[in-house]
């Protein structure tokens, strides 16, 4: 299945724009060729579950922010590591300390801030600060 096939149907993005720009500044990790390997296996099912998985964290995240919760509070550091997981479980291994830095992006980078803002204003900042709050979380349970 090639890209296009890969991604029909699903949130309207062309992937292949960015090919590369992501194999410039990814291309010769291990993240990548894991990630790559994964990918190229699935079909429309997995990525319509993929999808729906990954849209139900951000959205889940969007409703906390929507209420009010503090990023740094338990239901959106679940949600963070829910985010986590699903990066773990579907494209390549990701630590807490990885997912730190991929949160970095989502305020750094336009395109990763327009996909989080257009969920609600200020979502990008909120997700960025519950991924680094679960990062601590999970970096203090190491050390007892």
């Amino acid at each position: 299945m090639d890209r296009t096939e890969m991604f029909e149907g699903l949130e309207e993005f062309d992937h292949g724009q960015y090919q590369d720009e992501v194999e410039r500044r990814w291309g010769g990790s291990e993240a990548y060729a894991e990630s790559m390997r994964r990918t190229r296996a699935y079909g429309k099912d997995d990525w319509a579950r993929i999808t729906e998985e990954g849209e139900t964290v951000v959205a889940g995240l969007a409703g906390l922010m929507a209420e009010g919760a503090q990023a740094a509070g338990r239901a959106a550091m679940d949600l963070a590591e829910e985010h986590r997981r699903h990066i773990d479980r579907w494209f390549y291994p990701c630590s807490h300390g990885m997912h730190r830095n991929l949160a970095e992006m989502y305020t750094a980078d336009p395109r990763f801030e327009a996909y989080f803002e257009k969920r609600g204003k200020g979502l990008a900042v909120f997700v960025q600060d519950a991924i680094r709050a679960n990062e601590a979380r999970w970096r203090n349970r190491e050390r007892e």
